[in-house]
């Protein structure tokens, strides 16, 4: 009997290795698994096809207003805005209501019509709204993203893919306000009614360390949802575009993500890397130092083919502000750039003058 049951857990816990470390299968028309911190991408299927979003559109929404908007600014309802198809926080004509309260009902309510006042307060209009959308995505790199409208409803060339959305709610993220947000899982609006905000991702309660983001429904771009989740400093986001098993995948790409990648330490913001020497300035050599840290979700195994360079002058001439770009840092796995970030000054050195460098010289 003892024999047995060694051989039978010494089965289940090869089961247990095989599904943790293969990567999962979900029923998603594309998905996507990136980690917030590094914009390392864990897992793609069908990353780069251009998808409808539907509401998961509001993330970007809600970063550009986050972005040129006035949280405390309170806003006059106009009849154009009453009533728009679909989800709705059910504002009335001539009620004013904060961005800030229009932005928890965005996020956690999805309502269209808080995007569509949104939009015409922030930028004027929803047109010049949607081209800060559109220039946005280009600032970031999600260049097979177009959007038409604030709240995702359904139009031919509104669209995205799964990579572009993973860089946009990576941005988005960024911003303290924006994690604060769509974190919450229920916000009371200053309102005389429909006050009440209760967050429809259901991430927030089901999944541990569950944190954001944002679901999206229309017929024609199916369930899609972005989840987030942060568990011992690393957080992760899945996104999945017209799966009907949406929090469920949403789930097993987490899953995947938490068990078979760690957080890894490989350098600090304003670590030391070397001294460059300075030619006819104030001082003889510049220290330059990391601008941020860089902490990679790795699995074990990868460790050990980690390989990082540093590119940068051998001297330099002044005048050099303190944090001026002076080179590089990058991070190679397997001989793939993984990560790149600026290596700066840290000190100021100014420029000597004629009879300095005169006597200097003598």
């Amino acid at each position: 009997m003892k024999f047995k049951t060694v051989i039978i857990s010494l089965i289940i816990l090869f089961l247990i290795n095989s599904i943790s470390y293969s990567s999962p299968e979900i029923d998603a028309e594309s998905g996507l698994l990136i980690d917030v911190k590094s914009g390392r991408i864990l897992y793609t299927l069908n990353p780069h096809k251009k998808l409808p979003m539907a509401s998961t559109t509001k993330i970007m929404t809600a970063l550009v207003a986050l972005e040129n908007g006035k949280l405390d600014e309170k806003i006059k309802v106009k009849k154009e805005f009453v009533g728009v198809e679909g989800s709705s926080i059910y504002i009335y004509e001539g009620e004013e209501i904060s961005l800030k309260d229009l932005l928890y009902g965005l996020m956690l309510r999805s309502g269209n019509d808080a995007a569509m006042l949104i939009a015409d307060n922030v930028a004027g209009d929803t047109d010049k709204f949607i081209e800060l959308m559109n220039n946005k995505a280009k600032e970031i790199g999600a260049l097979n993203t177009n959007f038409t409208n604030p709240h995702g409803l359904e139009d031919e060339n509104h669209y995205t893919t799964a990579y572009d959305l993973g860089l946009i709610t990576r941005e988005a993220l960024k911003n303290d306000d924006f994690k604060e947000i769509v974190s919450s899982k229920s916000w009371t609006a200053d309102r005389d009614k429909n006050n009440y905000f209760y967050n429809k991702n259901k991430t927030l309660w089901q999944y541990e360390g569950g944190d954001g983001v944002k679901t999206g429904y229309t017929k024609r771009a199916g369930r899609c949802l972005v989840s987030s989740a942060t568990r011992s400093g690393m957080q992760l986001v899945s996104i999945v575009l017209n799966d009907g098993n949406w929090f469920n995948d949403c789930y097993k790409l987490l899953d995947y993500g938490f068990d078979n990648y760690k957080p890894y330490f490989l350098y600090d913001e304003g670590q030391f890397i070397k001294n460059i020497k300075v030619e006819d300035g104030s001082k003889e050599y510049l220290p330059v130092v990391t601008n941020t840290s860089c902490i990679l979700p790795l699995k074990e195994k990868e460790k050990e083919n980690i390989k990082i360079t540093i590119d940068l002058p051998e001297k330099i001439t002044p005048p050099i502000k303190e944090g001026k770009v002076l080179g590089k840092i990058s991070v190679y796995l397997n001989g793939k750039l993984i990560y790149a970030s600026d290596l700066i000054s840290k000190e100021e050195v100014k420029e000597l003058n004629f009879f300095t460098k005169l006597k200097k010289s003598l």
